[in-house]
């Protein structure tokens, strides 16, 4: 990758995020995805007591493509086994196994809390990697707008991310179509509207024209 591309990558890797400062609360939710030190650091937050009850989201999805993981098995169930591993007790984690995308993340995790009764957390913290906090922020305020909540990640730039199984080429295109979807999503009533800086929109088109277009949405580029 070449220092131009990077530096465009860091300019979408910091909009990316929402800059929330974690807050205690009554429900962690743990977004399934590629990359599973979501788990291990949600696992962290656990027992600096940020939350009493996880609640892990995610299905088998995304076969054939940039976002597939070697796992036969749901995200869900792989996050809850890293966070048991890590020392989350058992009983304190519930397990959505079906979701395949953020918006399915957010609403069937609310029918899991709703349809298992009791008084309805008061808030939440989501805990995601780091550049699909701005994803989830836009989904969250159309399909759970009436809960507060604040979102956790781990720190690190964009090169500081990235590992030999999560090489920069390939998390680039992911976070290129993260980024093309909250434009496309908003428009289509899936997510709330995000203003889009012009030093992010002109990062966007120059890596797009670069080559990094493997995981966007072609007939909206």
């Amino acid at each position: 990758m070449t220092e131009e591309a990077l530096a465009y990558a860091e300019t979408i890797w910091k909009f990316m995020q929402t800059g929330h400062t974690p807050v205690a609360a009554d429900l962690m939710l743990v977004f399934g995805t590629n990359d599973l030190r979501v788990a291990t650091v949600a696992a962290e937050f656990y027992r600096e007591g940020l939350a009493p009850l996880v609640l892990t989201t995610g299905g088998i999805a995304h076969h054939g493509d940039l976002l597939a993981t070697p796992w036969d098995r749901p995200e869900a169930v792989i996050f809850a086994e890293e966070m048991i591993r890590c020392g989350v007790p058992e009983d304190r984690i519930l397990i959505e196994p079906s979701a395949t995308n953020t918006a399915e993340n957010v609403r069937f995790a609310r029918a899991l809390i709703e349809t298992r009764g009791g008084s309805p957390p008061r808030n939440a913290v989501v805990v995601v990697k780091p550049f699909m906090q701005r994803r989830v922020r836009a989904t969250m305020a159309v399909h759970w707008p009436e809960l507060p909540y604040t979102l956790a990640s781990w720190h690190s730039s964009f090169a500081g991310y990235c590992t030999p199984d999560l090489p920069p080429g390939k998390v680039l295109n992911i976070m290129l179509g993260d980024l093309q979807r909250l434009r496309v999503y908003a428009e289509r009533g899936w997510s709330a509207a995000q203003p889009i800086p012009d030093a992010v929109r002109v990062a966007f088109e120059r890596l797009v024209e670069l080559g990094y277009r493997d995981h966007l949405i072609r007939d909206t580029i």
